[in-house]
């Protein structure tokens, strides 16, 4: 069997097991959660479904930018009805961290991954990596005339040719670790000048790559499983994507991550669905489906992921708990005029 529809086979399988080892089989008549959730309704619903399924709890979910739900949980305080963040990027759930709003969580849950996807206070842990790339078109663009930098995308030649989503939060993380590596303000003559080159805006990642497909641009700076996702269904897909050189800021390492609220009153229910995102029915589901890196060492990885490895030695050295400066990512992008 192909290993690609192995591993499918695999995911569907594990998606229809229920995960006795981490919960029970029937909640209790008072158990409910309301997540706040950054990650996209179709990549996570199937998931959330198993969870109810599995354990009959009833689950409220509340689908938004992650920024935005980041901001609302500040704004609510202790009255807010989230249980639990499911956030798109570092970069948010830092934020909460930093203003308090997150519980620390149990070593059941902190210890089931490696420190590199867990905070230093324990207060959200990873449930998926993901890389930053350079998406490209293969037919317009030669090996040899890949840029080597992203600060090199600002130079006329690529003039109308790029496309980025200032309003997407992975790229709002990305920028807060320009502004870590580079400087702020640096990092603002960066995004004016890729302005004024008439980058393309997109409202998400997907719409880049099929923006690439369809000859409206000829790169993009996307996470790097939305392209596989296409190539999945279409091995011939006519788009590609690389890294920048080593230790360019545009290669980051990023998570999705989850976090509990200080002002949840239902903890035990929270955990438990924590724990079935590090489960190895989720951790399957994240890379056989969304061809995102699990988190933990129970899973197979998907093929078609370039190994961990290599993305390390590509990703510049960046502490995912200094992406924590939301706010003033998104006021700078609004000065620039790019939200």
């Amino acid at each position: 069997m192909n290993p690609r529809n192995l591993l499918k086979s695999r995911s569907f399988a594990l998606l229809g097991l229920a995960a006795t080892s981490l919960l029970p089989q029937a909640a209790n008549a008072a158990e409910s959660l309301t997540i706040y959730s950054g990650r996209t309704e179709s990549l996570v619903a199937p998931i959330i479904n198993q969870f109810k399924k599995t354990t009959g709890i009833d689950v409220t979910v509340r689908y938004g930018g992650t920024a935005q739900l980041a901001i609302a949980i500040e704004e609510e305080g202790a009255k807010s009805p989230a249980d639990i963040i499911w956030a798109q990027d570092a970069g948010a759930l830092g934020a909460l961290n930093k203003a308090g709003a997150l519980a620390a969580l149990p070593e059941s849950i902190t210890t089931r991954v490696p420190e590199l996807f867990r905070n230093h206070n324990n207060t959200w842990v990873a449930t998926s990596g993901r890389a930053r790339v350079l998406a490209y078109s293969p037919e317009r663009v030669a090996a040899d005339a890949l840029p080597k930098s992203v600060f090199d995308l600002t130079d006329p030649k690529y003039k109308g040719r790029v496309g980025w989503a200032p309003s997407n939060a992975s790229f709002q993380t990305f920028v807060t670790a320009m502004t870590i590596d580079h400087g702020v303000d640096k990092t603002r003559a960066w995004l004016e000048a890729m302005k004024a080159n008439e980058t393309k805006a997109y409202a998400k990642n997907a719409p880049i790559i099929q923006g690439i497909a369809a000859g409206e641009v000829d790169f993009g700076l996307p996470n790097h499983y939305y392209l596989l996702r296409f190539k999945a269904s279409d091995e011939a897909y006519p788009v590609a994507q690389t890294f920048f050189q080593d230790g360019d800021t545009a290669n980051m390492i990023n998570v999705a991550g989850v976090g509990m609220l200080k002002s949840s009153k239902n903890v035990s229910t929270a955990e438990k669905f924590i724990l079935f995102l590090l489960s190895p029915v989720a951790q399957q589901y994240f890379t056989s489906q969304v061809f995102e890196y699990p988190v933990t060492d129970e899973v197979i990885a998907s093929s078609l992921l370039e190994p961990f490895e290599s993305v390390l030695k590509h990703a510049p050295k960046i502490d995912l708990e200094k992406l924590d400066n939301l706010e003033a990512t998104l006021k700078l992008l609004s000065e620039v005029g790019l939200l």
